[in-house]
């Protein structure tokens, strides 16, 4: 691994047209599982111009039933329960903070063609009934990787984290009248220098955000400008800026027509944004939108919550762990471990992989036993589609998948 190098990682805001598919989509995810927990979702979103499209397949007997013929008027829809999900829908906006003329929560169009799951991927993935040996199968086939390192204290790449920061600040003064100026839609890409494989300085920081009329020249641009600096400098760690530092604040000028006005967004094309920025692989699966037996997400939440618990258990500074499914198959086909050789003395990939596999409490991975863990079928979606997936702050029922609460049990087994 080399010691000396530039890295980069990205991130956008939760006003992004992407970002502001994906929000919409987790809160379908949220509205269904709090109707069933046991749902199955499967929603995509795209934006535009004062426009909202959903589509994709569910399964949510509360609000969706085919058997049911007293709903066969409403085309099997329980009554009321699509309205419900325009008012997720129009609430979702709402709270991001498109009130625009291009993007208006309240005014936009709405279109909802979501439809009942497919029977057959339906009887792939479920389990079988009382008294069979067939369990619960994973809703698709694929690969997931999970990883961690010991950068911040929240063990993710420090690119990334430093992105995703200087973002929530822009929100967070935007929607307190700190930053009356912002407009929801922003992106940050920030550049550290490693020495010894660690972060030292900071040679370049890009930050472009939606502003007022009129901030992109004079002295409105001027406070602009020196309010975003001031934001950064809180984020980064002292003596990382300097006067080498390259500075690119709204490069291309006027960014006031931003959104889906400006670009029109779609679920799942923010992955490398959603996990680590870069630092690591990814098996090509979006998130959001996606019931917790769909593999994409659940696998890529267990084991990004193995490689943090392997890190922060002190066995390596650096893990990515790779997992693989077939649809409708509960065993996982391989496990593999990773630690870039920074094992602790004692201690190496393979004997981690074992002592993975030999954690009961795990579930041996399957879909079932890894939504049973880490209590995936509950509506805690919506906040994990802004700002990353991972390296966020795990509190009551969200962000499970960032307890740091299986350290022991690694220690144990590997004794």
């Amino acid at each position: 691994m080399r010691q000396e190098y530039l890295f980069t990682s990205e991130s956008v805001s939760e006003g992004h047209p992407d970002k502001v598919s994906d929000q919409i989509s987790d809160a379908i995810v949220d509205l269904m599982l709090s109707k069933d927990p046991e749902a199955r979702v499967a929603c995509e979103t795209m934006t535009t111009t004062q426009r909202v499209v959903l589509s994709g397949e569910i399964r949510c007997i509360p609000m969706y039933d085919t058997t049911r013929e007293d709903w066969k008027y409403n085309n099997y829809w329980a009554p009321g329960a699509r309205d419900e999900i325009e008012s997720a829908v129009r609430r979702t906006v709402a709270e991001i903070g498109y009130e625009q003329s291009g993007f208006h929560w309240e005014t936009l169009i709405f279109e909802n063609h979501l439809h009942g799951q497919s029977s057959e991927i339906a009887m792939g993935v479920d389990a079988g009934e009382a008294g069979s040996n067939k369990d619960e199968g994973a809703g698709d086939q694929g690969i997931m990787f999970g990883f961690a390192c010991d950068e911040t204290p929240d063990l993710m790449p420090a690119t990334l984290d430093y992105s995703h920061k200087i973002l929530e600040q822009l929100a967070e003064d935007r929607k307190s009248g700190k930053a009356p100026f912002l407009e929801p839609d922003a992106k940050s890409q920030v550049t550290l220098k490693y020495e010894r494989g660690i972060p030292v300085s900071c040679p370049a920081v890009v930050v472009s955000t939606q502003h007022a009329p009129g901030y992109h020249q004079g002295e409105k641009e001027a406070e602009l400008k020196a309010y975003l600096e001031g934001v950064v400098c809180g984020i980064l760690p002292e003596g990382f800026l300097s006067e080498e530092t390259a500075w690119h604040i709204n490069p291309t000028g006027a960014f006031e027509i931003g959104g889906p006005d400006g670009d029109a967004g779609l679920t799942g094309r923010k992955i490398i944004v959603d996990t680590y920025g870069g630092a690591s692989p990814h098996g090509g699966g979006a998130f959001s939108g996606k019931d917790p037996t769909k593999v994409d997400r659940s696998a890529a939440y267990i084991t990004r919550y193995l490689a943090k618990n392997v890190v922060a258990a002190g066995l390596a500074k650096r893990c990515t762990i790779q997992i693989a499914y077939a649809i409708g198959v509960s065993e996982p086909l391989s496990l593999y471990v990773d630690t870039h050789g920074t094992c602790a003395e004692g201690v190496t990939d393979a004997g981690i992989e074992a002592a993975i596999q030999s954690i009961s409490k795990l579930g041996g991975l399957t879909p079932r036993g890894i939504r049973m863990h880490l209590g995936l079928n509950k509506p805690i979606y919506r906040k994990s589609a802004a700002y990353g997936h991972f390296g966020r702050t795990a509190e009551g029922d969200f962000f499970p998948w960032e307890r740091t609460d299986l350290t022991d049990d690694l220690k144990a087994a590997l004794a």
